[in-house]
């Protein structure tokens, strides 16, 4: 028998090797294999009894690394591990990502393998167990008063680790093992794994009776026999739903995999589903230790969990016997990986359920379009609609105050609306809660000489640094550079300058000024970069500790606040403005009808506050009347009309380099190439939106087709997967393309 071979260290090929009759090998399983002059831990990826290759196995003590002949096949070495690592599910799945997403096999495969699991150095934690012995054997020696009364203890809390009895009893480790050495105790290492929600206090759960909306939603998950498309409106229960979806797979014996869109609903989704679940719960996501992501992972393919909660990498996790995949949130950017492969989450989950018989459901207040067309034209997934809020709440008042009418003649624009400060005072004496909403963070996001117009950039960027008051720097988001501000204007030496705009730091400042009695949180990527701060700033805020939360995209979806009765919406009209985007419109809508369901989700009726700008644009009268299917139509009926996705697949084809000149040649010689390619239009190579990040030129080429595979025939013909990567210029390849930067 032979077996194809992937290995991390050789990209883009897999390697036969012979089974010796005396391993019993399986697909999936990690094994280590001689390459070269070495030996290299790869996978199997595939078994077969026939090979283009003759074999030739070296004679008995022969040098394993000698003379092979070219045509030859070296034997597998040993297996590392019998639990295989890949269902031959996933593995087709890969083949899939590779395939679609065009991209290597092994690129693909360390996309399913989170880091420590793959580096193999973050071993679970061993440490000395203290067990007694019970019933004592006969004829042991006699112990004296200060070890009898030990042993009396460590009967009395039934043993332990050896580290937790010596602080609780104020001994040593060479005492505990004196006691092993006279016979009264058992001292043996063992494995600690490493569990992210150990010292959590969850109190158990129980299925609620649902509504019938809720009841009929359940009976199309469970009789799927395509993809679900849940359009529940925000506060309709879905949740609930989910966790009965999943109760009913686990009863048959299977295994669930719940997604969600940001780390920071990572925490609250886990309490919930764990005080549902108990220990079958296993949650993988970026902002764990290494080690407690390793024990995690490996939990998870031995069988011990059958439930697992993470955002999109989770949607690899190693389960046994998947029957469930819920995509909560399926609309959000955050599913889309921004480095290669630069697969969708979304996808590749409906994709992995249709490859191993699974049920996947995507959920969503406000559907991607692509989501919308596919169940609304296509027929490729079922819509289920939940239309209303359980326990009988309304949905939220909104207000749309136009911003161009809020400040007197001759003022300053105000960054609070009077109606929305008036609405906070009355929060604040209700003893009510309030969220504000800015998808910008630092305190100004231009710092600029008043005398001359001078603006700061980045030095490495196309971009402007942003000012953050806490620290006093200017700072550049894209690739974390830093400075001082200066002291003079380096164009006309000015020494005072303007902060322009505001962010979630200059939101936060404003407020303990207007409102001194008003205690704030603030939630962004620079109040949460310590570990576990998502889930303390959330559970400060649930516990009522705080009166207002002011934040970034990060509380815009999926938190549950029952006491939260205002939504501010500030600057909702940002995202508008980004003349590249063609989904601008889409995640406006998105954005605001999301947040402001965070509004009213308990008995108190709730509101919300839009400013804006462009109070009549189409996302955001829409957004406030909650007329999503009236904002789908005609967004469609234009993408329609100027040929865009969902009515086309689009990639977006980056060249990237530290010479500008190389980058631009390399881009239209590709455009040349390409537009010789039948079937595709091809737009003009073009500076990319943001021209350069650290230090690299950047151009982009945007490819349309029917179909995905028509680009990646031509990318591939074109551009062969293993010259992408050259010394000059690197080409990087987005099937599906969400970000156009």
């Amino acid at each position: 028998m032979f077996a194809q071979v992937a290995l991390e260290q050789v990209p883009d090929q897999l390697f036969t090797y012979l089974v010796p009759d005396e391993l019993k090998i399986r697909v999936g399983q990690k094994v280590r294999v001689p390459w070269r002059r070495t030996f290299h831990a790869g996978y199997v990826i595939h078994l077969t009894e026939e090979s283009p290759y003759r074999p030739v196995v070296p004679a008995n003590g022969a040098d394993l690394f000698g003379a092979v002949p070219a045509r030859g096949i070296r034997a597998i070495e040993t297996i590392e591990d019998p639990v295989p690592y890949f269902s031959e599910g996933t593995i087709r799945l890969l083949r899939w990502l590779a395939d679609y997403y065009s991209v290597g096999f092994t690129l693909a495969l360390k996309s399913a393998l989170p880091s420590p699991v793959r580096e193999n150095g973050s071993r679970p934690k061993e440490c000395f167990i203290i067990a007694p012995r019970l019933p004592l054997p006969p004829h042991l020696p006699p112990l004296t008063k200060r070890l009898k009364t030990l042993y009396e203890d460590i009967v009395r809390v039934d043993g332990g680790r050896m580290s937790q009895l010596c602080t609780e009893f104020k001994t040593t480790p060479v005492t505990l093992r004196r006691l092993a050495a006279l016979g009264y105790i058992s001292c043996e290492r063992a494995e600690i794994p490493r569990n992210p929600l150990a010292g959590k206090r969850l109190l158990q759960t129980h299925a609620m009776t649902l509504t019938t909306t809720q009841a009929q939603a359940l009976d199309a998950i469970l009789s799927a026999t395509k993809p679900i498309l849940l359009f529940g409106v925000t506060g309709s229960g879905k949740t609930e739903v989910y966790m009965q979806a999943i109760a009913e797979t686990l009863k048959r014996g299977e295994s669930a995999i719940v997604l969600v869109p940001e780390i920071s609903l990572t925490p609250q989704t886990v309490g919930r589903f764990a005080a549902r679940f108990g220990k079958t719960v296993a949650v993988l996501h970026s902002a764990l230790s290494d080690g407690e992501r390793h024990d995690e992972w490996h939990r998870i393919r031995r069988g011990e969990a059958h439930v697992v909660v993470g955002p999109r990498s989770a949607v690899f996790a190693p389960v046994c016997r998947l029957g469930l995949i819920i995509v909560d949130e399926e609309h959000d950017s955050g599913y889309k990986q921004d480095e290669s492969p630069r697969y969708s989450a979304r996808d590749v989950a409906v994709v992995r359920a249709a490859f191993e018989g699974a049920t996947c459901v995507l959920g969503s207040a406000t559907p991607s379009l692509e989501s919308w067309f596919n169940a609304t034209q296509l027929g490729k997934y079922r819509l289920v609609r939940m239309a209303e809020r359980v326990g009988g709440s309304m949905l939220p008042s909104v207000y749309t105050i136009d911003m161009r009418e809020a400040s007197r003649p001759g003022e300053p624009i105000p960054i609070f609306s009077q109606p929305l400060l008036n609405a906070m005072k009355v929060r604040l004496q209700r003893g009510e809660q309030t969220i504000l909403f800015l998808n910008r963070r630092g305190y100004a996001p231009t710092f600029q000489c008043p005398r001359c117009g001078h603006v700061f950039a980045c030095r490495h960027c196309s971009a402007k640094l942003t000012y953050h008051a806490k620290d006093d720097t200017l700072r550049c988001h894209l690739c974390g550079t830093w400075q001082r501000p200066p002291e003079h204007c380096p164009e006309c030496g000015a020494t005072v300058f303007k902060q322009i705009g505001f962010g979630t730091q200059r939101i936060e400042q404003v407020l303990r000024t207007i409102l001194p009695n008003a205690r704030v949180i603030r939630m962004d990527a620079d109040s949460t970069s310590r570990r576990h701060s998502h889930d303390e700033l959330l559970s400060a805020f649930r516990a009522k500790e705080a009166d207002i939360l002011v934040g970034t995209q990060m509380i815009a979806k999926g938190l549950d606040f029952p006491n939260v009765t205002l939504v501010g919406i500030l600057a909702a009209d940002r995202s508008l403005n980004i003349a590249y985007d063609f989904r601008a419109a889409e995640r406006t809508f998105q954005l605001i009808a999301q947040v402001s369901g965070r509004a009213g989700r308990g008995t108190l009726p709730g509101e919300v506050y839009v400013q804006t700008f462009q109070p009549n644009h189409p996302a955001i009268r829409t957004a406030a009347d909650c007329a999503y299917e009236a904002f789908a139509n005609e967004e469609l009926c234009e993408r329609k009309t100027a040929g865009l996705p969902p009515f086309c697949k689009l990639a977006c084809i980056t060249f990237v380099g530290a010479d500008e000149r190389t980058v631009a040649q390399t881009a239209h010689t590709i455009q040349g190439k390409l537009e010789a390619c039948r079937g595709l239009q091809v737009s003009p190579a073009e500076p990319a939106p943001l021209e350069r990040k650290e230090d690299l030129w950047r151009w982009q080429i945007l490819v349309r087709a029917s179909a995905s595979k028509a680009i990646v025939a031509a990318c591939d013909h074109v551009l062969p997967r293993s010259e992408r990567v050259g010394k000059a210029v690197r080409t990087l390849v987005d099937i599906d393309a969400v970000f156009l930067n």
